[in-house]
């Protein structure tokens, strides 16, 4: 119902980019443009400054860009107070998560939910938490799911779950004696880990810090950027790793790995985080409460 020209042009005005602008929309970059030109005609004004393949908010394009989020926010408004008459659950959503909860958490949870709300769309997106907290940032997601502390105090930061951590190593690997281990005695061995800006590697770096291994920092044999690829190299006995204990079991299932508990053990949160001053759509409402409620539930399923 809202005028997709003004929908466009505030997506490109946001992301200061009509090629990301195209990217979020799905739609191609010359449509992008011809309707930001039409919104253009139609106000009578240029609403960006183009030079050197960088583009800016004209005076006209500012306030265009203000008004423009409150008729969205009221709009929005109006379209869940309907829904709040009517019962209705439906409309899209857009979620990020980092890589361990869109593989091991979040499949489950989405599929139950959408079993109870069918008319509601949702599109996942998938990066490590840096990359999650970013998209939140920026508006370009509703909702992420992220594993690691997030430092923006403009967002809001809902844990949902306790994760532990174990390291893992091959059968028959020296370490696969120990019915706990220490993080000193893990990096004795060639280690795999996850790439920078990923949420596991950031939790095992303040671990270190905090148990004894101060000013120390992960010297990785090898880089990997998902949890199955890191479970693979350890399979194939090219190192060790340290991996939630979520990940890893089908493996233990199938007797390809040992998983040793840490010591002291190594925790982290699943959080849920979310603009503080945006506005909720129903729809994302039910999703908080639906995601709250299984998470309680499937608390004892936590290894």
């Amino acid at each position: 119902m809202a005028d997709r020209r003004l929908q466009v042009f505030h997506t490109v005005a946001r992301l200061l980019s009509f090629t990301k602008a195209a990217e979020s929309l799905h739609m191609t970059q010359p449509a992008v443009t011809f309707q930001v030109r039409q919104l253009e005609e139609q106000l009578n004004t240029r609403l960006f400054d183009r030079t050197h393949n960088r583009i800016s908010l004209t005076e006209a394009g500012n306030q265009v860009y203000l008004h423009s989020d409150r008729i969205f926010e009221v709009y929005a408004e109006m379209e869940n107070a309907i829904r709040e008459i009517t019962g209705e659950v439906s409309g899209g959503m857009l979620i990020g998560a980092s890589t361990t909860i869109a593989e091991y958490m979040l499949p489950a949870l989405l599929g139950d939910f959408k079993k109870q709300y069918p008319d509601v769309d949702i599109h996942l997106k998938v990066s490590n938490t840096d990359g999650i907290v970013s998209m939140v940032e920026n508006n370009d997601i509703d909702l992420g799911v992220v594993e690691a502390p997030v430092g923006n105090k403009n967002l809001v930061l809902e844990i949902c779950r306790t994760d532990h951590l174990v390291a893992i190593a091959p059968k028959g690997h020296p370490l696969s004696k120990y019915s706990s281990i220490s993080i000193s005695k893990v990096m004795e061995h060639p280690f795999i880990c996850r790439e920078e800006g990923s949420g596991t590697r950031e939790v095992i770096e303040e671990y270190m810090a905090k148990h004894g291994q101060e000013g120390e920092s992960i010297s990785p044999g090898m880089e990997l950027g998902s949890p199955e690829a890191i479970k693979g190299a350890v399979e194939a006995g090219m190192g060790v790793s340290i991996v939630s204990a979520a990940t890893v079991q089908k493996e233990l299932r199938l007797d390809t790995v040992v998983a040793i508990p840490m010591d002291p053990p190594m925790e982290r949160p699943f959080s849920f985080v979310y603009q503080k001053q945006k506005f909720r759509h129903r729809v994302m409402e039910e999703l908080l409460d639906f995601a709250r409620a299984y998470c309680e539930t499937h608390a004892k399923d936590e290894v």
